[in-house]
């Protein structure tokens, strides 16, 4: 960081957002995603209702509220992306291309998922539902009537109209028999795809002035239709007896291990550290803004955003509950199942189905998109930062990201895609994005160090952080996220769909792309201690050399412990 001049860097002139309302609205907006309404919910009813929130709150204040507001504060005052932050200590500058690339594989997924929202939209202007009936086309023997479906549930060779609509009727999983049998691109999907891509290219080609009034819309329309689905929720019989089982309290819950690492999982994924975003949003901001209050605010509403999605989500499966004469625990599912299966189906049943079913699809697909704007923001910013010759053509590497996007989503949309977007989603940012936010808290808090930290903090924005912030910078954050990655290994397993289970070779090229986006800290490092002048065998850029030279020692040693691995 001595090879930087720091004067002049935090006020260079840079584009900014029209109003800090944009801002605040974006960062809600790319923190309060889909999984907020699938995940959150669903783990709060299976650790123990109401105890779960301990755990959770306690880590969102020791861990995921300081990085949240590290994060701000980084990309604020340095003004640049997710890599050129790291000018104040190169040797880390890895980590930002880390984050960049990790952002990047989500986006080949992550837009498949508003796709589907936008094809099941398009299937709801209809008077009667296409998942009501056994009657379709694509419906096999073993589908039972959602009329006259009850016990069935419990029997599984019977599926439901629902699941069968997704898998066959959407998905066509019935055209492929694994991974290697993925079968050409369906065009109704790929169309759907097309405008996803066309709606992300026209709402970031010119910055953070069209982006910053997209997400008027984006990222207010999920609380308005939250609440209305909740005033009809509530009014169902049987919603009561779901809102209760979401809210039991079972404090004997928190004597077992796996609630708490729910909840520090759940933190570290909920709040969208890591993947850069953050920092580029924030780089947009003037540079006296008060980010400090931003993180606390934008923090505390993502938190009570996904525990108001639980009272919408378990009044509808205490209806289906009650109706179907079933537990709750067999109607309560996360992920995908649950917006695309579970909650379909009790709209179905609903007078004016189709009409719910408008409203709730136009909530899934604005939640999905202001995420995925930031993860695309996160990768064009990152990467026009780095090179500056990119800032006179932000129109045409905006479309040449959101193009090689599209391009690598289309394994998803065909016969067997599902295949490879449960590959992605298992690899591309789960053990990788806690080693990136890793790097990146030991690079601010040892290397660059806090008090520098602090002090450009007060710079900022007259007042320096407590002693609480600074603690939690220097040791109980890269204490929990240590934490976490020693746990993404132990508790690793290999990704399966249903009852598909992958070969070997597919779980090599997941585990590839995992490690490429993590060999970036250690890649450039080398490359910066090979291209800086000097003696190579200088003593702290040995010691540096070691301790990523351990890291890959370690990741190597997990790796060859597996039996997928070892086998090999």
């Amino acid at each position: 960081s001595t090879l930087v001049s720091p004067a002049g860097h935090p006020h260079e002139e840079r584009e900014t957002w029209g109003k800090k309302i944009d801002f605040l609205l974006s960062v809600i907006g790319f923190a309060v995603d889909l999984a907020n309404v699938w995940r959150f919910p669903y783990l709060c009813y299976k650790n123990g209702g109401g105890a779960f929130l301990v755990p959770y709150l306690f880590f969102m204040v020791i861990a995921g509220m300081p990085l949240f507001y590290m994060e701000l504060a980084l990309g604020q005052y340095n003004r640049e992306g997710a890599a050129g932050v790291w000018k104040i200590c190169p040797i880390f500058k890895g980590v930002g291309f880390t984050v960049i690339l990790i952002s990047l594989y989500v986006g080949f997924y992550y837009n498949v998922i508003i796709a589907w929202a936008l094809f099941y939209l398009f299937s709801s202007f209809t008077g009667e539902l296409p998942w009501v009936h056994c009657n379709n086309t694509w419906n096999s023997p073993n589908c039972s009537d959602l009329w006259a479906f009850n016990n069935s549930l419990n029997d599984t060779h019977k599926s439901t109209p629902a699941a069968e609509y997704f898998e066959r009727g959407v998905l066509h999983l019935q055209d492929s028999e694994g991974i290697a049998d993925l079968g050409l691109p369906r065009w109704q999907l790929t169309s759907c795809l097309a405008v996803v891509i066309v709606v992300l290219y026209f709402s970031l080609w010119k910055g953070v002035k069209t982006s910053g009034k997209v997400v008027w819309i984006t990222a207010t329309m999920p609380y308005v239709v939250l609440t209305v689905l909740l005033l009809r929720g509530v009014t169902l019989p049987g919603a009561m007896d779901g809102i209760k089982a979401y809210l039991s309290v079972d404090f004997l819950r928190l004597c077992e291990p796996q609630v708490w690492i729910d909840a520090a999982t759940q933190i570290c994924f909920s709040l969208g550290v890591g993947f850069g975003v953050l920092i580029a949003f924030s780089s947009y901001n003037k540079f006296s803004n008060n980010c400090y209050r931003d993180a606390i605010i934008t923090s505390s509403i993502n938190s009570l955003t996904s525990f108001f999605s639980g009272f919408v989500i378990f009044s509808f499966l205490g209806y289906m509950s009650h109706k179907h004469s079933v537990p709750l625990d067999k109607v309560a599912t996360d992920g995908p199942g649950l917006v695309f299966i579970i909650y379909p189906e009790a709209i179905a049943t609903l007078p004016g189905s189709s009409v719910w079913a408008v409203i709730f699809f136009i909530m899934l697909l604005t939640l999905g998109i202001d995420s995925a704007m930031g993860g695309m923001e996160s990768v064009i910013t990152g990467l026009m930062d780095e090179f500056k010759f990119l800032h006179k053509h932000r129109e045409l590497f905006t479309l040449f990201i959101v193009v090689s996007t599209f391009l690598i989503s289309l394994f998803c949309v065909t016969n067997g895609g599902i295949y490879v977007f449960t590959l992605l989603d298992h690899f591309a940012a789960g053990t990788s994005i806690l080693f990136g936010v890793l790097i990146e808290a030991i690079g601010i808090a040892w290397f660059y160090g806090v008090d520098r930290f602090s002090d450009d903090i007060e710079e900022m924005i007259g007042q320096r952080p407590g002693l609480y912030w600074r603690l939690c910078w220097k040791f109980v954050s890269p204490c929990f996220l240590l934490f976490m990655v020693v746990v993404s290994f132990a508790t690793f397993n290999p990704p399966n769909y249903g009852t598909y289970t992958f070969p070997i070779w597919a779980n090599m090229i997941g585990w590839c792309l995992a490690i490429s986006s993590m060999t970036m800290v250690p890649l450039y490092a080398i490359y910066k201690m090979c291209t800086l002048p000097g003696k190579f065998c200088d003593v702290s850029l040995v010691h540096i050399s070691l301790v990523y030279i351990t890291l890959l020692k370690l990741l190597v040693f997990h790796l060859l412990k597996w039996p997928m691995i070892s086998s090999l």
